[in-house]
């Protein structure tokens, strides 16, 4: 049966007086069938159309009901910029009830603050389209980011009830609009502020929806500052709480879990790889290299992927990871040596040469030296004899087994 803008009304207001989140967040949500009918209703209309509806429910939900009509007949209309400046006005519009009630409001809040994404996404899509200038996202980002201020001042409701309980969604939020436009640094105020503040459940107690995702983009934020020990323990934690189906997010997380990993030594199994194609065909060529140390066929794999490796900022790490396969030629000479202790730089020039490297004698020493310091190798370099020589015990030790692995990326 169609709903038209009297039973809206209605089932808006027997939803508040039942507190009824779920429902509200439903009533709320453009996408919902009510929303066509009401645009089917009211095909031309303004503001001004609604005016005798004003003071018919309690406010602000009169005007809620008015905006939320308006931006389903923007959206209708495929008006994405306007359908974000209406839906802003219905988010501030929900501010001032929320701040009254307790945490039944937050399915609401973060159904209202997903739309504001998606339609900010939306605007700034159509306004590059058409020439135009839109910062959507980032106003977006500032307009949830009240909705932070306004979980963490809950004071009186009861703890289950508290509205605290939405604060990491919507700092997760809060960070996805700024990773969308890349104004990373712009998410620095909202973090310091929640580290600030210790009068809110710790993160373990919150849905693990919502841990994933603050993990997520914690994990990010400390990998593209460099902190890549932090990084792949909050990438880990993340990959590991994720939901077994939510493909997507673990492909997300393992893009950058993968290499990080491959720098301390740790390759992904065979079996990881076959559930995510995407991520099999960019490492793949990598891993098999690492394995089998050919150096070659890594320098291509490089070549090959380089534009994607720069856009995920994964080509650094990457090519530090290259050392991993150098260590693999290095230790099959020593294998085929019969692991003799003396070897002569020259056999490891010939197994560089033979990968169609092109280095001289020197070069090929700077490199064993470089392995050599940072750990990948146990032994010493006498430059007059032109020998390597090697430990007599573990010569080439797991690359896992390496001190400070991320050390080498600063």
């Amino acid at each position: 049966m169609p709903v038209d803008f009297p039973n809206f009304l209605l089932q808006l207001n027997d939803t508040i007086n039942a507190e009824n989140g779920e429902n509200l967040a439903y009533l709320l949500r453009p996408t919902s069938p009510h929303g066509k009918d009401l645009v089917k209703q009211f095909k031309n209309a303004t503001k001004s159309t609604f005016s005798n509806y004003l003071g018919s429910i309690q406010s602000p939900w009169d005007e809620i009901a008015v905006q939320y009509v308006l931006v389903c007949l923007h959206v209708a209309r495929r008006r994405p910029m306007e359908a974000f400046k209406e839906h802003t006005t219905l988010v501030g519009l929900f501010y001032r009830f929320f701040t009254e009630n307790r945490g039944w409001t937050l399915l609401a809040l973060f159904s209202i603050l997903r739309d504001l994404r998606d339609l900010a996404f939306d605007s700034d899509i159509y306004a590059k389209e058409s020439d135009l200038k839109s910062d959507s996202m980032e106003d977006a980002a500032r307009t949830i980011t009240k909705a932070f201020g306004l979980c963490m001042t809950d004071r009186i409701s009861p703890f289950d009830q508290s509205r605290k309980w939405g604060v990491y969604y919507v700092v997760g939020l809060v960070l996805k609009c700024y990773f969308r436009i890349k104004r990373i640094s712009l998410s620095k105020s909202i973090l310091r502020a929640l580290d600030a503040n210790n009068d809110i459940p710790p993160l373990q107690q919150y849905p693990r929806s919502h841990q994933v995702t603050y993990r997520y983009y914690i994990g990010m934020l400390k990998f593209l500052s460099e902190d890549y020990a932090k990084s792949e323990e909050e990438l880990t934690l993340a990959f590991y709480q994720c939901h077994i189906e939510a493909h997507a997010n673990q492909e997300r997380i393992l893009t950058y879990l993968i290499p990080l990993r491959m720098l301390k030594g740790h390759l992904p199994s065979d079996e990881l790889m076959t559930r995510f194609p995407d991520l099999e065909n960019l490492y793949r060529s990598f891993i098999k290299a690492i394995r089998t140390g050919d150096i070659a066929s890594y320098d291509h794999a490089l070549d090959l992927h380089e534009k994607k490796l720069l856009d995920l900022n994964l080509y650094i790490t990457l090519e530090k990871a290259r050392e991993s396969c150098l260590r693999s030629l290095f230790r099959r000479v020593w294998v085929v040596a019969d692991k003799q202790s003396r070897l002569p730089i020259s056999m490891f020039h010939s197994a560089l040469k033979t990968c169609k490297l092109d280095v001289d004698a020197e070069e090929a020493e700077c490199l064993l030296a470089n392995l050599i310091y940072k750990g990948y190798i146990r032994g010493y370099i006498s430059h007059a004899m032109q020998m390597v020589v090697l430990a007599n015990m573990n010569a080439f030790p797991r690359v896992a087994d390496r001190p400070e692995p991320y050390k080498e990326l600063l």
